[in-house]
This record gives structure tokens, C-alpha cells and sequence, in this order.
């Protein structure tokens, strides 16, 4: 037993030693009357003293310390915990302290390439759900494994994708299953989730899944519901058939009874801004019906995906050769210019080929960050909607690009926000500086909305933003021990300035990491401390067990 002794001083030599021995007899028995802990229980990893604590639960924030052991936070305490029980403190006076961000949607296809995941830790996320937009790995348990193997920079988790399947089983053809085939996928369906998935993902907007019909998704989605999975759809339409596509949506919720998260929630062109107000009514009258559905949403005016959605799905049926055959014919190489014209003019295109730009561009790098505008004007063509439409079809027929699309109304953005039932997600996809012109989403979203959504418009107060990209999303997944900060919890946390942070990354220069972020824990490890990554690499694959 390690005694803990004051030694006062005298000017007299006896009456110090006689004092000294009283210290020591009082002492001793103090210790002896009251239950000590070990000195190994005393011991924390990482205290971060002073900060202020915003938990995730969407309660107000308090000032405190948080102690870490192990892979757990061990203690949150309201009064200053001895900071010489812990080996590493990080002093945090001023700033905010908070659960890891957990990203509902993130494109994590550069996973085992990029394992640090650089792009995302950066921003605060300790958590990523991939797999999403009907797309991902499969199988999945060879892909997880890998994944695990590799050492990652944040946790990752998946869902099962209908377009992954449905293509593995189906092709691109343009036509319902068969009996023996939707057995076939409802059987995948099983497999991914019981190798781990959290659930099943359509990407509806997209081929093969746009060739579905409700009734394929709500035996798919049934499967997964079995097993305590959610659905989360990249709906059918999010232009002029939003309505429809939202309806469909709760229509597969009810149906499978199975939780629905309407990811990437936005209404695309100028047709249809400022119609979040029905379609948030429709989520509300839903939920009031029993059915569960919530919305995930990234905060910018821009989204971003394919060249091929400017196409329309019937023509991309069967593959690129199809559409190459399919243009030779005047008459179909008529509807299909049409098509992208609609597109270009009542959609995506948003009436104005300036808000159409470039991502990443294989097969002419030189057009990443330039416009469909300035593709025209280079080619010496009219750079308007009819003129450009040849040059979508020809730019997929090179291979595809990744676009951004300028189409969404800010009104729209700040109405979805401030749901009650929204969270936050990046729609990013892994990066690293130099690989194309990536949507500014990929490096900024989290600290965005705490900074200009939250500090600068006060859409959201400090509690309600960290609330949606921690303890939300965490509840929606089904992990109790994720996404807050309390005893017991994993020791996922971010420290930030409240005052300072802000997304640097935009979209004529995307390749910039936010600021204002000075530390992230993962799983208890540091993987960037003042700002700078550590090298570390403690995330884990999460596996979601399910009942069969």
C-alpha cells in the first residue's frame, strides 16, 4: 500500500519528526477506513481536461473532463479529474469535445487503397457507412475481411446494394425478374446480411436498379428487415418525379416494415425548388402512419454523380455497346438527344449547361473543373442545351465522367436541415489530394455545417447539429455505444473550436482539409492530435449481428 505523506516543515528539528510521524499514522488510517482503488485502476490512456462537453444526445453542453482507457471513455466528470492519472493530456479549454461523426453515406470504393482515410478522419468522422445507392461490395464478407486486414484511419460499416445485386444476377436488362431470379437475389440479400450488413441500399435513379419495380424492392427490402436491417434509397427521381420518389420510398417501408432513411434528401432543379416543404409533410404524415423514415442530407447546392443520369435509362439498357448501337439508328439516337435535352433543361442540367461540370474525367483530364459550357465553347459548338446534348452522349460513350451538378436551392438545404428527422451525411467519396476535381463534400461537410449552419446562420444550435451526425445516425444503426459521450462508451471523439471551424475545401479548389479540428480519437488512439494526422490506423470493421 502506497502511502501519501505531507511533510511540514519547523524550525525545530524534533517537532518535525514528530509531526512528520502523526502524518503518517493519520494518513495510514484514512486509507485503511475507506475502499482504495488500485493504482492500475487509476490510470487513464488520455484525459482531456476543461473542454466543453457536447454528448451527442442533443442535451446541453457542460464544462467537464473526459477520460479514456482503453477503447472506452471510463470517466466524464463535471469537476477537474487529477490530470497526473492519465498518461496523455490533451488540454482543452475553450473547445468542444464530442463524439466521432458518423457519415450515413459515404463512398468508400477507395477503402483499401486509401485505408487512412485521410479525407474523412480529418473532418471528424470515426465512423463511415458504405455500400450506398443500391452499390458496394459483393460479396461482402471477403471484402470486410480485407478491409479489416488493411489497418484503417476510422470504423467503417456496410449495407447490401440492390444494384450490385440485381446486375450480378440480371445483367442490365431492362425487364422484372423471374420467380427463380428474385429468389436468387432475396437469397444475396441474406448472405450480405448475415456476413455483416446493416442493411439494404437502392440507388432507384440508377441502372439496373431504375429497371425495378416496387414490388422486386419490397421482397428485397423484407429480407433485410428479417434480420434488423434498415433501407436506405437514393430515390427513384429527386427532379420532377420527387413526389413520386419519396412516396415510393415510405411505400417500401411500410410494406417490408422495415426503418427507411431517404439518403442525400434534395429537390433537383429550378422546377422544383422549395417543394422540401411538401415532401418533408410527406416523411411527417408518414411517421404520424407508424411508418419509420428519417433523411440523411449533405449541406451544398450541388450534387454529385454520373454523366450517365443526363442519359435516359432505357437507352443505357444492356451496356455501353447498346447505347452505341442504339445511336447509329436516327430514330433512337433522336429520342435518346431529346432525352438529354429534358434533362439538361428540367433536371440535373437545371436549364443552364454552367451548372454541369466536370469531376473526374479519365478520358480528357483536361475537362475536370470546366463546364459542359466550356466543353461546348472548346468544341466551337452553341453552348446551349440543344447543341451540348451530342456531347453528354459522346462523353459516356468515352467512358463516363463524374459530375457536379450546381441544381439545388439553398432554401431547400436550410428547410431539410432543420427537420427533426435529418441527419447529416457526405455523399463523399475517399480522396486524396491530386486525384481529380472531387465535390468540396468529399474533404468539408462536417465541419461546413457546424460552421456556417451552425456558428454563422444558426439553422441548428450547437447541440442539435453535433446531435444529427453522432447520436442520430448512431440510434439509427443500432450501436448504443457509439455516437455519444459517456461512461462505457467507445472512445470515439473529436475536439474542435467552435469558433473557428469551417470547411476550406469549394468547388474550383477542392483538395483543401478543414480547419478548426485539432484532435480525433478512434477506438481510444489518437489518429490526428494538433491538428496533424498521426499515422495511426485503429478502425475497426463493424459487423452488424442479425437474427435469422
Amino acid at each position: 500500500m502506497k502511502l501519501r505523506v505531507h511533510r511540514w516543515t519547523s524550525t525545530l528539528a524534533g517537532a518535525s519528526v514528530f509531526l512528520h510521524t502523526v502524518a503518517v499514522v493519520v494518513t495510514a488510517l484514512a486509507v485503511a477506513a475507506r475502499p482504495v482503488r488500485s493504482q492500475a485502476s487509476e490510470a487513464y490512456d488520455i484525459l482531456i481536461r476543461g473542454a466543453t462537453v457536447v454528448d451527442g444526445t442533443g442535451s446541453a453542453r457542460f464544462l467537464g473532463d473526459v477520460a479514456v482507457r482503453g477503447d472506452r471513455i471510463a470517466r466524464v466528470s463535471r469537476t477537474p479529474i487529477d490530470p497526473r492519472s492519465a498518461r496523455t493530456v490533451i488540454e482543452a479549454a475553450g473547445r468542444i469535445v464530442a463524439p466521432g461523426f458518423i457519415d450515413m453515406h459515404t463512398h468508400l470504393d477507395p477503402l483499401l487503397r486509401l485505408p487512412a482515410a485521410e479525407s474523412h478522419v480529418r473532418q471528424g468522422v470515426t465512423l463511415a457507412l458504405g455500400g450506398p445507392d443500391g452499390g458496394g461490395p459483393l460479396p461482402i464478407r471477403p471484402y470486410l475481411d480485407s478491409a479489416a486486414r488493411a489497418g484503417l484511419g476510422m470504423n467503417v460499416a456496410f449495407l447490401v446494394g440492390h444494384n450490385a445485386i440485381r446486375e450480378r444476377v440480371m445483367g442490365l436488362e431492362n425487364r422484372a425478374p423471374t420467380p427463380a431470379e428474385l429468389a436468387r437475389m432475396e437469397a444475396l440479400v441474406a448472405d450480405g446480411m448475415n456476413d455483416g450488413a446493416f442493411g439494404l441500399s437502392t440507388g432507384l435513379r440508377y441502372i439496373p436498379g431504375f429497371y425495378s419495380k416496387t414490388d422486386e424492392v419490397v421482397a428485397l427490402a423484407r429480407v433485410a428487415a428479417a434480420r434488423g436491417g434498415i433501407y436506405t434509397s437514393h430515390l427513384r427521381e429527386e427532379g420532377l418525379g420527387l413526389f413520386e420518389g419519396v412516396a415510393e420510398a415510405i411505400t417500401i417501408g411500410r410494406e417490408a416494415h422495415i426503418p427507411v432513411v431517404l439518403t442525400h434528401h434534395k429537390a433537383i432543379g429550378r422546377q422544383m425548388w422549395g417543394q422540401s416543404v411538401r415532401t418533408l409533410a410527406m416523411v411527417d404524415s408518414a411517421r404520424q402512419a407508424g411508418v419509420d423514415v428519417m433523411i440523411d442530407q449533405y449541406p451544398y447546392t450541388a450534387s454529385q454523380t454520373s454523366l450517365s443520369v443526363l442519359i435516359p435509362p432505357w437507352a443505357l439498357a444492356n451496356g455501353d455497346s447498346a447505347l452505341a448501337r442504339r445511336m447509329k439508328d436516327p430514330v433512337l439516337r433522336d429520342s435518346i438527344v431529346r432525352g438529354v435535352i429534358a434533362f439538361l433543361l428540367n433536371d440535373r442540367g437545371g436549364g443552364d449547361i454552367r451548372r454541369v461540370q466536370f469531376g473526374r474525367v479519365t478520358w480528357e483530364p483536361e475537362l475536370e473543373g470546366k463546364t459542359l459550357y466550356d466543353w461546348a465553347v472548346m468544341r466551337g459548338i452553341p453552348p446551349t442545351p440543344e447543341a451540348a446534348a451530342p456531347l453528354v452522349v459522346e462523353g459516356e460513350l468515352n467512358g463516363g465522367a463524374s459530375m457536379i451538378y450546381h441544381v439545388i436551392d439553398e432554401g431547400d438545404v436550410r428547410r431539410i436541415m432543420a427537420h427533426p428527422q435529418t441527419m447529416i451525411a457526405s455523399d463523399g467519396r475517399l480522396t486524396q489530394p491530386g486525384e481529380g476535381q472531387p465535390h468540396p463534400r468529399a474533404y468539408g461537410t462536417f465541419p461546413r455545417v457546424l460552421g456556417r449552419y451552425v456558428r454563422d446562420l444558426g439553422v441548428l444550435t450547437l447541440e442539435e447539429g453535433v446531435h444529427k451526425m453522432t447520436g442520430m445516425p448512431a440510434a439509427r444503426l443500432g450501436l448504443a455505444d457509439y455516437g455519444v459521450v459517456r461512461e462505457g462508451a467507445m472512445a470515439d471523439l473529436v475536439i474542435f473550436d467552435a469558433a473557428t471551424i469551417a470547411d476550406q475545401a469549394t468547388f474550383t479548389a477542392p483538395h483543401q482539409y478543414p480547419v478548426g479540428i485539432g484532435d480525433v480519437l478512434v477506438n481510444g488512439v489518437r489518429v490526428v492530435a494538433d491538428g496533424a494526422m498521426t499515422g495511426a490506423r485503429p478502425g475497426r470493421v463493424l459487423r452488424k449481428a442479425h437474427s435469422r
